[in-house]
C-alpha cells in the first residue's frame, strides 16, 4: 500500500491541518485548541470534576492536568474541592473564562465552516457520520 492511501497517514494529515486552523482561529483569545475543548465542556455543564472531564474528552489525567494548569494560569478556571466527593476537584470558570464563551463559540463556528468549505453539505454530514463510525468504540 502507498503511503498516502494508508488511512492512519490520511487520517493524520488532515487533523494537523485542521488543527493548525483551529489554532490560528483561537489564538486571538490566547487559548488552544486542546484548552477550548475544556472550557466547552465547562461552558455546556460547569463545575463538572476532573475525573469527568478527562472521561468526556477521552484524555489521560497527565494530560487534563496539564491543560487545568494552563487554564488556571491564565485566569480562566479555579480547581475546587468537590462537596460531593471530598477525594475530587470540580472545575468551575471564572468570570473572565466565562466571558469568552460568545467570542470563542463564534471562532469555532468560523473554524468549522472553512475547514469544511470545499464539501457539498452533504459530504461534510457523510464525513460526520463516517468520522463517527471510525471512533466509535462499542
Amino acid at each position: 500500500m502507498e503511503l498516502e492511501h494508508c488511512i492512519n497517514f490520511m487520517l493524520t494529515k488532515v487533523q494537523q491541518s485542521v488543527q493548525q486552523l483551529f489554532k490560528e482561529d483561537l489564538e486571538q483569545f490566547g487559548i488552544t485548541p486542546g484548552q477550548y475543548m475544556v472550557l466547552k465542556c465547562l461552558w455546556d455543564k460547569n463545575g463538572e470534576t476532573v475525573k469527568q472531564l478527562a472521561d468526556r474528552l477521552q484524555l489521560d489525567s497527565s494530560t487534563i492536568t496539564g491543560i487545568l494548569d494552563r487554564l488556571e494560569n491564565k485566569g480562566l478556571i479555579k480547581r475546587k474541592p468537590d462537596p460531593n466527593d471530598r477525594r475530587a476537584l470540580s472545575v468551575v470558570l471564572t468570570p473572565e473564562g466565562q466571558a469568552l464563551q460568545v467570542s470563542v463559540d463564534q471562532a469555532i463556528v468560523n473554524a468549522n465552516h472553512k475547514t469544511l468549505e470545499r464539501l457539498t453539505q452533504q459530504e461534510a454530514k457523510d464525513l460526520k457520520v463516517l468520522l463517527q463510525k471510525i471512533s466509535c468504540k462499542e
